[in-house]
């Protein structure tokens, strides 16, 4: 009698939840646990699914018994159950990792400390824009595994996270995406910048010369980083600063791609996304997109049509000729610097939250050129008022979304910008960075029925 191999999945969100359904699929004897409670969506379709799960708990007996345990990407790995797993030689992999085991689907990966979600949102839409058999998955949308376990997709546009690259062990990207790599979940990396690096070249550790690479040469560590693993794969350079032969780079405006001999430009100014991150972000999806064989005409129709997530540079509201920002998605310094970079106006800086190790140092320079006010929004305020005290010319410390929306309309003055933009996670006092971005557009649009 075949016995079933047991399958363990620790955590019940959406990444768990598919992981358990894709297992289920594939004859797996299936257990999910998770230590807090499960959402009502998801406990129904385990329940629906005939899928056996725990909540609040876990059972480590059960646990300990597995064949192969797939963890949730917010799970640390040094908790004690995971080390116990280890201990026991239990094999403990992502859900990204165990769904690649059951799709032949072209996998497009895309990781970066900043502009991953946007990058994958565009290559998606121009590869479904050009009528290609797409799916979205890893860090966005619905889950990977579970679009694998239930849809047949030619290719999946992949948003891949530090966290779910740390427990790969033969995901292999067709093309893989590299956007930057700066300090960030430094708490989780045991404050050790050259751990978090090693967890995002992850993306490339198991592809081979068939593969391909986009990436940005103008970041020290990939290029660096590169230099020192010499990967075999095939690399499709993106740069700002210099002119390219093959690959994408930015000269005066225009964005020119030549890959494998096709060449497209693009006027960067007629595109829906502004700022010189979006330029990077945007030549990383056309490169991906003529790699796969779409065509110009579609690439362009498809720039011009797009439509980025909320959180990301979002206008908001204008009132009394001040321009209203919601950037709460820019969870780290880097994504602040790009922020700060995208306007010419001064800037009522809101920030602050759950600081994961920040280095305030990069963006010195722009808050003390751009910056007329700083107000932090947190219970922590001491380490942003500490380092831009005498570089701000005012602070103003809070904890209520609406107070800090208050205080930057009286500091404003026409033809201002306020500007969300944290540097720093949202879970000291909000669900997560969608909810900090809602509080303050609902705060801002407050402002409007005075």
């Amino acid at each position: 009698m075949l016995v079933q191999k047991k399958v363990i999945v620790l955590g019940g969100g959406e990444s768990g939840a598919g992981a358990a359904i894709l297992a289920k699929s594939r004859g797996y004897d299936v257990f999910l646990s998770d230590r807090g409670q499960l959402h009502q969506k998801y406990s129904d379709i385990l329940t629906s699914r005939d899928i056996s799960f725990e909540h609040g708990q876990h059972t480590e007996e059960r646990i300990l018994a597995a064949d192969l345990v797939v963890k949730s990407p917010g799970i640390p790995d040094t908790v004690p159950l995971i080390l116990a797993l280890k201990e026991k030689g239990i094999p403990v992999i992502s859900e990204i990792e165990f769904a690649s085991r059951y799709t032949d689907a072209k996998l497009i990966a895309i990781t970066g400390s900043n502009g991953k979600t946007t990058t994958t949102l565009l290559t998606y839409h121009l590869l479904k824009t050009a009528g290609l058999h797409v799916g979205l998955a890893g860090n966005i949308g619905e889950s990977f595994a579970w679009q694998v376990a239930e849809k047949d997709f030619d290719y999946y546009v992949l948003e891949i996270s530090s966290f779910q690259l740390d427990n790969i062990v033969s995901f292999r990207p067709d093309i893989a995406v590299l956007l930057n790599i700066t300090p960030d979940h430094l708490d989780r990396y045991g404050y050790n910048f050259e751990n978090y690096i090693n967890s995002k070249f992850n993306i490339i550790i198991n592809q081979t010369g068939s593969d391909q690479l986009v990436y940005f040469r103008d970041s020290e560590v990939i290029a660096s980083g590169l230099e020192k693993r010499n990967p075999p794969v095939r690399k499709w350079a993106i740069s700002l600063s210099d002119t390219l032969s093959e690959g994408s780079y930015w000269n005066n405006g225009i964005l020119k791609s030549e890959i494998d001999g096709v060449g497209l430009e693009q006027d960067f100014g007629q595109l829906p996304i502004k700022g010189p991150h979006n330029a990077i972000n945007a030549m990383a999806a056309i490169s991906v997109a003529l790699l796969v064989g779409v065509d110009g005409t579609d690439i362009r129709k498809g720039l011009m049509t797009f439509t980025n997530a909320p959180h990301r540079l979002e206008k908001v509201e204008e009132i009394n000729g001040v321009t209203y920002i919601n950037d709460s998605k820019a969870t780290n310094v880097d994504s602040v610097f790009y922020a700060l970079g995208s306007f010419e106006q001064p800037v009522i800086l809101i920030a602050g939250g759950v600081d994961k190790g920040n280095d305030y140092s990069q963006i010195e320079d722009l808050v003390k050129n751009k910056v007329k006010g700083l107000i932090v929004l947190s219970k922590s305020f001491e380490k942003l008022k500490d380092y831009f005290s005498g570089i701000v010319p005012q602070i103003y410390t809070t904890q209520d979304v609406q107070d800090a929306v208050n205080k930057a309309q009286e500091w404003s003055t026409p033809g201002d910008v306020v500007l969300l933009s944290p540097a720093c996670a949202s879970f000291d006092l909000f669900q997560n960075y969608e909810d900090r971005g809602d509080k303050f557009k609902a705060a801002v649009r407050n402002l409007l029925s005075r």
